[in-house]
């Protein structure tokens, strides 16, 4: 088996956060500094390659054993909970699953209400653990706009500032969770790898054991 690691590593934000995470903990990622439109790259002594993918696919590279490790959110974790082991916490990427609507949402009334959402599972348990009954619309682009056109009565997101609900007439009316981005491992290599188990320690003596809250 090859001693090199494989990262699927989420492209944008979690991109940028994770390797100032990793160059915080002594690893030379010099040789990814020039990125261009290129979307494999390997260190120059072969130890790492990583992989720059959308997050939804993240896990689909982990759970096929394409990867060995992959750097992803958690809202993503919540909506394909298997095939893979979730090894850390980074406290990186810091937001939130919340509940939200227009000003004339009634939360409490007991009408079978229609949810908008790109997160059907979250949204979906969410709702069971309350014992609504609710319908949900999944939504791929901008889902802001279900409860202001009529589509759905609310909608579940990611919050991170909140500036996009406010800007579309929207407000929180309950925060679901919070939400980080996650080191996840696949089961094979976890086993069969010492070099991942030794990465694994090392980022975690960096990110430490402490949940970082949102605020």
């Amino acid at each position: 088996m090859s001693k090199q690691i494989t990262i699927a590593l989420t492209k944008g934000r979690i991109e940028k956060d994770t390797l100032k995470l990793l160059e915080k903990a002594d690893f030379d990622l010099s040789f990814m500094a020039n990125k261009g439109r290129n979307l494999i790259f390997e260190s120059p002594d072969k130890k790492f390659r990583f992989l720059l993918v959308k997050a939804a696919d993240v896990t689909t590279y982990v759970r096929h054993g394409v990867a060995d490790l992959g750097i992803v959110g958690k809202d993503v974790l919540m909506e394909h909970p298997s095939g893979y082991l979730e090894m850390l916490d980074l406290n990186v990427g810091l937001c939130k699953f919340s509940l939200a609507s227009t000003e004339d949402y009634q939360p409490s009334d007991h009408k079978r209400k229609r949810i908008a959402t790109k997160y059907p599972t979250v949204a979906r348990e969410f709702f069971n653990q309350k014992g609504e009954d609710v319908e949900i619309i999944s939504i791929q682009g901008s889902v802001e706009i279900a409860p202001v056109i009529g589509l759905a009565d609310a909608i579940v997101d990611i919050v991170e500032t909140g500036n996009t609900l406010v800007a579309n007439g929207l407000k929180v009316y309950e925060d679901i969770c919070r939400i980080s981005t996650r080191l996840i491992v696949n089961k094979a290599a976890l086993k069969n790898k010492a070099e991942v188990t030794r990465f694994i320690q090392k980022i975690e003596s960096i990110v430490g054991n402490e949940e970082v809250p949102f605020q």
